[in-house]
Order: structure tokens, then C-alpha cells, then sequence
């Protein structure tokens, strides 16, 4: 019995799908424990830049909860509450949605705000990154005690941020963002711990 070119060639396509999706497979499992290590790290690492580490001493990474759309990740010092760092986004960047890390203590104080994800314009909205400007770093030390105030809100609008020149949706979006996130917290402070 003679078998057709048609059916030989379907058999060497699947032999060579199956070693292919057999690969994949191995490489993934091979790598998976380290992809997550190393998503781990970079969490870490991001948590560690709006919130000195040696003010806590548990797994801030695990201790983490969800509210309103908010990531809460719960700072403790010898099983005390000691700050939050909320990851938050804002849909009102000029080019849509700005992800934000910001760490408030207990007391309300705002140590830190980082913008983790943006895709704002290059050389205009790109200065909310702290490696293109110091301006994300005008949140340090602020406190929640005044956030209901005028000031809250960038110059152009009577506030106490500056905007970019020729670009004031950005900075607005994120002082915006860190009011209505520190509102929250005021609000939710003792149901988060």
C-alpha cells in the first residue's frame, strides 16, 4: 500500500506541531518559577520607591488586599499599621490611562508617588517620569490634612502643582488622581488594616 504526498505531508506538519507546542511547553515550566521571581523583584523594587523599607518589617508584597478598584499593599511594623501603597489609574492622561504608586502612613503623610505605566507624549507628559524630571517628587511629605483645599490642584487651576508647559492634562490627571486616592484613604483607613 502506497501512501499519498498529501498524507505524508499532513503527518510531517503535526509531528513538527507537536514537537513545537512540546517545546513551548518545556520552556515554559523550565522558566515560570523565575518569570515570577523576578515579577516579584520588580514589585518589590517598586514598592521600596515611594516607601523606605526599613519603616516595615512584613512581606508588604503579600500582605495586600483589593477596594474600589484600588491594590492596597499594607506596611507593618512588629504587626502594626504603619503605611499603604496603593497602585491606582487615572483614564484622564492626554494619551489615556497613567498608572500611579503612591505610599501614605498612618499619621497621612505622603512619602511617595511614582507613575509605573503612561503613554504620554515624549518631551511634554514623559516629565512625570522621575528619571526625566524631579516634578513627581512635589508629592513628598505632603499630608492629607489639607487635601480638601484649593491647593490640591495644579496652578492653572489655582492650585499649588506646577503643569509642564504645554502640557497641563498630564500633571492635572495625576494630582487629580493622588487627591481622589488619598481621599479614599482618609475615608477607609481603618477598615483597610
Amino acid at each position: 500500500m502506497t501512501v499519498s504526498a498529501p498524507l505524508i505531508a499532513a503527518l510531517r506538519v503535526a509531528t513538527f506541531s507537536f514537537l513545537i507546542v512540546g517545546l513551548v511547553t518545556l520552556v515554559f515550566h523550565a522558566t515560570k518559577d523565575k518569570i515570577a521571581d523576578n515579577e516579584q523583584q520588580a514589585l518589590l523594587h517598586s514598592l521600596q520607591t515611594v516607601l523606605n523599607p526599613d519603616s516595615y518589617d512584613n512581606n508588604i508584597a503579600q500582605d495586600l488586599i483589593h477596594k474600589q478598584g484600588y491594590s492596597i499593599y499594607r506596611a507593618r511594623k512588629a504587626g502594626q499599621p504603619v503605611a499603604a501603597i496603593i497602585s491606582t489609574t487615572t483614564a484622564q492622561g492626554y494619551n489615556g490611562d497613567i498608572r500611579l504608586l503612591l505610599a501614605i502612613t498612618t499619621e497621612g503623610k505622603i512619602t511617595g508617588v511614582r507613575v509605573l505605566t503612561h503613554k504620554e507624549t515624549p518631551g511634554l507628559g514623559d516629565k512625570i517620569e522621575l528619571k526625566k524630571s524631579s516634578w513627581i517628587l512635589n508629592f513628598n511629605d505632603k499630608t492629607l490634612a489639607d487635601i480638601n483645599s484649593t491647593q490640591w490642584a495644579v496652578k492653572r487651576d489655582g492650585g499649588s502643582f506646577d503643569q509642564f508647559t504645554g502640557a497641563t492634562i498630564t500633571p492635572r490627571a495625576i494630582v487629580n488622581q493622588v487627591k481622589q486616592t488619598g481621599l479614599f484613604f482618609q475615608q477607609h483607613q481603618t477598615t483597610l488594616f
